[in-house]
């Protein structure tokens, strides 16, 4: 029995197809790529990193840093080509890139001096890690949002504070841990909001009591005392909530009205209603937060006037052995 002839057809074409793609598969348009090894000496790598790290051309100097790295992996330029290389992948905000370099360079030379860079710069990547460009520019906080890279970042200066707590970097390292606590103290008593909103006054209660306890020097402090008294008022734990608002009487006697209530607003010091409505794009307060300081301080751009800056003053952003101007 024959097949009709449009089957026929058909079968003719797809054929010819896979006939036609199996031929492309085999015969690719594009070249391999071969390494043909290093195109000039290391020194001649190095100085030409350099150069482009003046101009701020952040490729061109990965590319040789990395050509460095490879090819010159036990040379003369070798390690400090690494402590570049990790600096050039901060600034291209490459923030992996930093992390798995910075952590390469412990395990590889761990008794290095520039080690001490690299545990400083683990903690600044994951403070970067996880922020948002919109979260730069208004007053939406990242505590409100997932804090886990900060959590990391705050045990990597901890860590490195440990090591090194006589270095160059121990004060900038010491204030972002100060900006990371408000930050955690902020995240919990965010969630001490939510659970308010819910009447899960026991949850509230904890969130607000952990601030007190692990982050006491942070400006939530005054918020957490007075959740903690609403808290308890609510759970019907009358002598303990009064405890606390005798604490509060004594260092924030503003938050305690004339009837003994706490006064929850003025505790949270919450924006404008155009603030809220705007989920903080607009009336936001003049206030500085250690939130903007912090951001400045992890890349800071010099001024167009400046002079060449040093291998030292780039890889601590800024923050040494500062250009003369």
């Amino acid at each position: 029995m024959s097949l009709p002839r449009y089957k026929i057809t058909i079968l003719a074409i797809s054929v010819s197809l896979a006939t036609t793609l199996v031929g492309c598969s085999s015969n690719p348009s594009k070249k391999e790529v071969v390494d043909t090894g290093p195109q000039t000496s290391e020194q001649a790598y190095f100085v030409k990193a350099q150069k482009a790290l003046d101009r701020k051309q952040y490729s061109e100097a990965a590319k040789s840093l990395e050509a460095i790295d490879t090819y010159f992996p036990t040379g003369q330029y070798a390690q400090q080509a690494q402590l570049e290389l990790i600096y050039t992948k901060f600034q291209q905000k490459d923030y992996e890139g930093t992390l798995a370099l910075a952590d390469r360079f412990i395990q590889m030379n761990p008794q290095h001096p520039g080690a001490e860079y690299a545990y400083y710069v683990r903690g600044v990547a994951n403070m970067e890690q996880n922020y948002d460009g919109l979260i730069r520019y208004t007053s939406l906080r990242q505590s409100h949002r997932d804090v886990s890279y900060l959590k990391v970042a705050y045990q990597n200066f901890v860590d490195f504070i440990r090591r090194y707590p006589s270095s160059q970097y121990a004060v900038d390292a010491a204030q972002r841990m100060k900006f990371i606590g408000q930050e955690m103290a902020e995240s919990e008593m965010n969630a001490a909001r939510f659970n308010l909103k819910r009447q899960a006054w026991l949850a509230a209660l904890e969130r607000s009591q952990w601030v007190v306890e692990h982050y006491p020097q942070t400006p939530q402090v005054p918020e957490a005392l007075a959740t903690i008294v609403y808290a308890y008022n609510k759970l019907g734990d009358k002598d303990s909530a009064q405890q606390y608002v005798e604490i509060l009487k004594l260092n924030y006697p503003n938050l305690v009205k004339a009837n003994g209530d706490v006064n929850l607003r003025a505790a949270r010091r919450e924006g404008s209603w155009i603030n809220r409505a705007t989920l903080g794009l607009f009336g936001r307060e003049a206030a500085t937060t250690a939130e903007e300081n912090a951001q400045q301080t992890a890349t800071p751009e010099q001024s167009d006037d400046a002079v060449q800056r040093s291998w030292l003053n780039r890889l601590s952003f800024g923050t040494l052995d500062k250009a003369e101007k």
